[in-house]
């Protein structure tokens, strides 16, 4: 990345300095080999471009809170550390490290079936509590079996990842019924799907356009999440991931249907530069961000946040 006049080469900055998500992916990208900051690069943003938000003056927003009850979990903000696998690739400390910032910050996080850390040693660092997230294979007796361990060690959710590896309904309903924890799917995109989820008395679901390895021409989430929204009709919450790296990303989701987001590649980003204190730094300010865009937006309680609080463009 271009360095700025004057500055050392490779810099990393003292994370007391940065004041955006993006600052931090900077620093990632000095730390990280080529190959592995690919892996959690900045995404496409056009979709989120296209929607700007509509400042509203007038409204006292004194008293903002940013706190959400989710399968019986109190949450300081609508924030979760979303799933990444193997997260050694980006710092020592793996989990360790992404837990203990999550913690620090008051979040939620999600803990990959791939962790490179231990569940035993990652979990009793979650004391905002946590979920665990399990991917689709054609034989899931050996995964349900370890998100099982997960729900007993405390998991307040188990995440099942959708991708193409020939599970059907059937192999989800298995899953389900074997877990004493309410059961999110990820991935879904289409109002058809999030109408069959609340048919198959799935709890909840996570707008996501997730694929294994690299693919072009998809949908974004953003895009799809209002008529997803819209078909599930509040009977089950709806969360969503994918490009949110600011406060207003996140702010947009929650007016076009979402309960809350998830976000990886800015957790990741803090791990990458300085470990935990990363972590909890990038967390806070968009925790930060959110709050400030819901005042500007004179939205100060996540029930007032509604599809008037944004506009989306045609450009």
């Amino acid at each position: 990345m271009p360095q700025i006049k004057g500055e050392p080469a490779g810099r990393i900055a003292p994370f007391e300095e940065l004041v955006n998500a993006l600052e931090f992916e900077a620093m990632a990208q000095r730390k990280l080999d080529s190959l592995t900051y690919a892996l959690v690069a900045t995404g496409g943003r056009k979709a989120l471009d296209r929607i700007t938000l509509r400042p509203r003056v007038m409204v006292n927003t004194t008293k903002l809170d940013l706190t959400l009850d989710l399968f019986g979990l109190q949450m300081f903000a609508p924030i979760l550390i979303g799933p990444v696998a193997q997260q050694k690739r980006f710092h020592p400390e793996g989990e360790l490290a992404m837990a203990k910032g999550a913690a620090a910050a008051k979040a939620v996080v999600v803990i990959s079936d791939r962790s490179s850390q231990p569940l035993d040693q990652v979990t009793p660092l979650c004391t905002a509590g946590f979920w665990y997230q399990i991917y689709a294979e054609a034989d899931m007796t050996a995964a349900a079996g370890r998100a099982k361990a997960a729900v007993a060690a405390g998991a307040r959710a188990v995440c099942l990842t959708l991708s193409s590896s020939g599970l059907d309904w059937s192999g989800v309903e298995r899953v389900r019924q074997s877990l004493k924890a309410p059961f999110v799917l990820k991935g879904v995109m289409s109002a058809e799907e999030a109408q069959a989820c609340v048919q198959k008395g799935v709890q909840g679901i996570v707008v996501s356009n997730y694929v294994d390895g690299p693919s072009a021409g998809l949908a974004s989430p953003i895009e799809v999440l209002p008529g997803i929204a819209d078909a599930v009709g509040g009977k089950i919450p709806v969360l969503m991931d994918g490009g949110l790296v600011r406060g207003a990303d996140m702010l947009k989701a929650l007016a076009l249907g979402a309960r809350g987001v998830l976000i990886s590649r800015p957790a990741v980003w803090g791990l990458a530069g300085y470990g935990a204190d990363g972590v909890q730094r990038v967390t806070e300010l968009l925790q930060t961000e959110l709050a400030r865009d819901m005042a500007m937006t004179g939205k100060p309680g996540l029930k007032m946040i509604d599809r008037s609080t944004v506009k989306v463009h045609r450009w």
